[in-house]
């Protein structure tokens, strides 16, 4: 790949054009970025020239007020476009951060980040670095612990407390999701160097940990960019996932992660709580429902099996109900597995197909069984 080498001041440039539009929220940003800029010409040009001459009209009054946004390299970054991440460029000479923690406290972190997708693929080392640069930060009912449009600077890990996931669009704050005594959040703008996408408020007293940006970019992120390689081709290949854009596809990459099950291991049970979506990456999977053959006895009766590229564990996730069915690895199964927080945020564009498809569950179970049944009930 050619080197494309960004032009002096043009960093600066989109940068104090972001944070106006992120002060002024405009409706069509096409228009404001016209009116901006140009603004920004006149008042440039009004101090080459040294003062304003009287043939200026009235708008070049107004631009006399307008003050284009200062932006000091020492203050917080406002983040404009995800920035190259090559890992093989990436500086490891950095001092390590660590804060150091007691034995209850490293206790009670490790219980936390047992089951971050994120550390999955970390190896000892890697995940004993992250653990060491965590912090532990308690927060208060309604603390905004993050607010769309800041940038990014910490990645969190929730130990405890319940939190709102509120996106502002078109001057309407809308709820669009929440996380309950465990997850994590944060690492869009730190993976992408974007601005926050959405306000995060502790609805509840809570304790977090959290990774600085540095850390979670030199570690995370390298270790990311090792998984897409690994990753890439296979997620272009499943036909859900063609809706999609290339960007939109590497960011279920970067958040995915590895699971491999044994001969007639179940992977999911049938009422059970649901925290996870599956793409089967290799082997085959068997979906088996409960069948009420007698009062006495419940049989599990197979309706599907899943191969390469498909996917399950969707229904329970889109109708927020528990699992309505069980699945079990038929021989040796790996599996990419994305938790609900993540699968709310980035599957949306796909969430038409998988409704979709319970009808088509459902057309599967009356020719099987003869009488619709209901897949939302955990009871079937």
């Amino acid at each position: 790949m050619s080197h494309i080498e960004i032009p002096p001041g043009l960093t600066e440039l989109l940068q104090g054009y972001t944070v106006e539009v992120l002060r002024n929220r405009p409706d069509d940003l096409v228009d404001f970025a016209v009116d901006y800029f140009s603004r920004l010409k006149n008042s440039r040009n009004l101090g080459i020239d040294g003062g304003k001459s009287e043939e200026k009209d009235n708008e070049d009054e107004e631009d006399e007020d307008f003050e284009p946004p200062v932006i000091n390299r020492y203050c917080r970054r406002v983040s404009v476009c995800a920035e190259s991440f090559n890992p093989d460029e990436e500086d490891d000479t950095e001092p390590k951060v660590v804060h150091p923690k007691s034995d209850e406290q490293r206790s009670r972190l490790q219980e936390a980040c047992k089951d971050i997708i994120l550390f999955k693929n970390l190896d000892q080392e890697q995940l004993s670095e992250v653990l060491d640069a965590m912090f532990e930060r308690t927060v208060v009912s309604e603390e905004h612990v993050i607010d769309q449009g800041d940038d990014g600077d910490n990645f969190y890990v929730i130990e405890r407390g319940s939190y709102d996931i509120l996106v502002t669009k078109d001057n309407q704050t809308n709820r669009v999701g929440l996380y309950d005594n465990r997850g994590s959040f944060g690492e869009l703008a730190l993976m992408y160097n974007t601005p926050r996408a959405a306000t995060i408020v502790a609805t509840t007293e809570g304790s977090l940990w959290g990774l600085d940006r540095i850390t979670f970019r030199r570690i995370i992120l390298k270790n990311n960019a090792k998984k897409r390689k690994m990753f890439e081709s296979f997620i272009e290949s499943v036909p859900l996932l063609k809706s999609l854009e290339a960007s939109e596809r590497m960011k279920i990459v970067d958040v995915i992660g590895e699971k491999n099950y044994k001969d007639g291991e179940r992977i999911i049970a049938q009422g059970e709580k649901a925290e996870s979506f599956f793409i089967v990456e290799s082997g085959e999977v068997k979906i088996l429902i409960k069948s009420k053959t007698n009062k006495d006895t419940e049989d599990e009766v197979e309706i599907a099996r899943c191969q390469k590229g498909q996917y399950f564990g969707e229904l329970a996730l889109v109708t927020n109900k528990p699992r309505a069915a069980s699945a079990y690895a038929v021989g040796d199964v790996k599996c990419l597995v994305m938790d609900v927080q993540a699968f709310e945020r980035l599957l949306g564009p796909c969430m038409d197909i998988m409704k979709r498809n319970i009808t088509n569950y459902q057309e599967q179970l009356v020719k099987m069984f003869g009488s619709s049944m209901d897949l939302t009930d955990p009871g079937i």
